[in-house]
């Protein structure tokens, strides 16, 4: 998906009908979820990985300066990236205790390592799924075939250079 270069609020209007659009077609969102018997206090789900990232293209499509918008949150940013995972590829632990987000899977299956889920979770293309405080997690694609997710979250515009803020 190409973006063209267009105003923020031209943008953001854009995005949020095409998500609309496409969110409620969806017939398997959020099936990617934990499961009830599998959920976990924080910390003693999953553990974490020291795996860095590797086979990872994480590209910042928008964002907008929410500082200068109606909501006036200072410091954030409504951040939309693609994430392309290669197979084999991972994106490194890292958390949500200060940073929600959004997820939906475009293509391929990805499996979900999470502090507060007991068994590994694997999202399908077509899902979406949420993350939220106080999860930390790390995600692996074990497939033979590239995954792409577009992750929509609240980024606190200081945090630019974190690599463990996939």
């Amino acid at each position: 998906m190409r973006i063209p270069n267009l105003n923020h609020r031209a943008t953001i209007i854009g995005l949020t009908a095409a998500m609309a659009l496409t969110f409620g077609a969806l017939t398997r969102a959020n099936a990617g979820e934990c499961p009830a018997d599998q959920r976990r206090p924080n910390g003693t789900g999953q553990p974490m990985s020291a795996l860095g990232p590797s086979g990872v293209a994480d590209k910042v499509v928008t964002f907008i300066e929410l500082n200068r918008e109606p909501v006036s949150i200072q410091g954030r940013q409504l951040r939309a990236r693609r994430l392309d995972i290669q197979p084999g590829g991972v994106v490194p632990w890292h958390s949500h205790s200060d940073r929600p987000a959004l997820l939906f899977i475009t293509e391929g299956e990805i499996t979900e390592y999470a502090s507060t889920c007991a068994t590994p979770i694997v999202h399908k293309a077509g899902e979406i799924t949420a993350e939220r405080s106080p999860t930390s997690h790390w995600w692996k694609n074990l497939g033979a075939k590239p995954v792409v997710i577009y992750a929509f979250d609240l980024f606190r515009a200081e945090d630019k250079h974190d690599e463990h803020m996939m």
